[in-house]
């Protein structure tokens, strides 16, 4: 009897994921686990597409001499951002597994060539560019609809990006600036999760391998902090997340999140930290940098509102790295020159603020409207910062931004997008502004 019920318990609790409606805004975590009419096994994912043109400068060193850059030609480009599948399976007795393989820009490709104008050798060469990842791989125990432990490969929903990263969550081509700029998007490390659903809230604490700051930068903060080069990832220190969504009202969510953890020492070798021995093996004092903690803090608020033809949503997030200063100064100057670590300065400070607002046109035509189909004309401001520098750091005033984008989102059906934008971001005056146009097609569904 308690099997069965535990069973039936897992199923309804699945079957509610796959039901909620589009208001209710599903957490991209939690989306694997739709199984619908009652198979066990899960096969979905979402994919874009997207073709953009620059109008500005695609030098390097078009901040640093930026006058010299100014009437540079426009540039194209043709790019997946992402294709992604998703597996999941249900084993029974609360036990479920699932899996998240993401595509980005096509994946990697190399190739061996003979070289027959080199002495006949053999090269091994690369062919494009781009990354394969597996973002989410985890076993999950559900006790009740409130009370979830996931161990594996996870999904941290911290900010609005990470916990709602699917194409269909945001109007833009490309994913949302800000966050996506100083913030590792998608953030996924692997863990354990502690998580449920309880009234109209949705909560979740996780513990995880901790950000290697090495790998922070100036123009990302602590983007890349979540990768490693390695092919395990260095756990020296740990990191923790949590997020509460509080669903108010049909159409209306509100969410929390936060993260806190280390960065120093949290890299390979581990060779910054203990104590200094003189060749007698007589302890002499530590060293130098054995204090130093290079701890992170997130703090992020975000919301989304979807009712009466219009979607609205917004987050606000601010970070703060202790020591920024020495952190920057070891991985700069202690650190070999062909050592997989970032070469340049990290802020103390990394703030992004954005809000988007579309409006169905589509609505308002009772044959479209009727036939399900949708035409949200958005509008959208991201401002954002990727480093405010501490107290002694150089200061780099185009890493502060403002971008104003205006689009369209046509829904032909509800899992797919056709998506066109206009983006001007700007900058200090000393610099060049940056204007864009982006077209893209996406789409999400599950198909088993």
């Amino acid at each position: 009897m308690m099997k069965k019920k535990m069973s039936t318990s897992l199923f309804s609790l699945a079957l509610a994921f796959a039901a909620m409606p589009v208001q209710a805004q599903i957490n991209a975590a939690d989306s694997v686990m739709s199984h619908a009419g009652g198979h066990r096994l899960s096969i979905g994912g979402y994919g874009e597409a997207a073709y953009s043109r620059n109008f500005y400068s695609d030098n390097v060193y078009r901040y640093s001499r930026a006058s010299q850059y100014k009437k540079d030609p426009s540039h194209g480009r043709f790019d997946i951002p992402h294709a992604v599948i998703y597996l999941g399976y249900d084993f029974g007795k609360g036990w479920t597994m699932g899996s998240e393989i993401e595509f980005e820009h096509t994946g990697t490709g190399s190739s061996v060539e003979q070289e027959y104008e080199e002495s006949g050798e053999w090269e091994t060469e690369t062919e494009k560019g781009g990354e394969v990842e597996l973002e989410q791989f985890w076993l999950q125990k559900s006790f009740a609809r409130w009370a979830n432990i996931r161990a594996g490969h996870i999904v941290v929903p911290v900010g609005l990006l990470n916990a709602h990263h699917e194409p269909l969550n945001f109007f833009t081509v490309y994913r949302p600036q800000g966050e996506y700029t100083i913030l590792p998007s998608t953030w996924h490390d692997t863990g354990i999760s502690f998580w449920g659903h309880s009234g109209k809230f949705r909560y979740e604490l996780q513990m995880l391998a901790g950000l290697d700051g090495f790998k922070f930068s100036r123009d990302g903060w602590i983007n890349a902090g979540a990768g490693s080069p390695f092919e395990y990832k260095v756990a020296n220190k740990y990191g923790f997340a949590t997020r509460l969504d509080y669903y108010v009202t049909d159409g209306l969510r509100l969410g929390l999140s936060g993260y806190y953890g280390r960065s120093m020492h949290n890299t390979f070798p581990h060779d910054m930290e203990g104590d200094n021995y003189n060749t007698q093996g007589e302890k002499i004092g530590t060293k130098t940098y054995d204090n130093i903690k290079g701890s992170v803090y997130i703090g992020s608020f975000d919301f989304t509102f979807n009712k009466y033809n219009w979607i609205v949503r917004g987050q606000a997030d601010y970070g703060y790295l202790s020591d920024a200063r020495t952190l920057s100064t070891v991985k700069i100057n202690r650190t070999s020159n062909n050592a997989p670590y970032d070469k340049s300065y990290v802020g103390k400070n990394a703030v992004a603020i954005g809000v988007e607002v579309g409006y169905d046109i589509f609505s308002q035509i009772q044959k479209l409207h009727a036939d399900q189909q949708k035409f949200y004309l958005f509008g959208r401001y991201d401002y954002y910062n990727s480093y405010i520098p501490a107290k002694g750091e150089p200061t780099y005033d185009y890493t502060k931004k403002q971008a104003v984008t205006f689009g369209f989102n046509y829904y032909p059906i509800k899992q797919i997008a056709v998506k066109a934008d206009y983006s001007y971001r700007f900058l200090k005056s000393q610099y060049n502004n940056e204007p864009s146009l982006n077209i893209g097609i996406a789409y999400e569904a599950f198909f088993l």
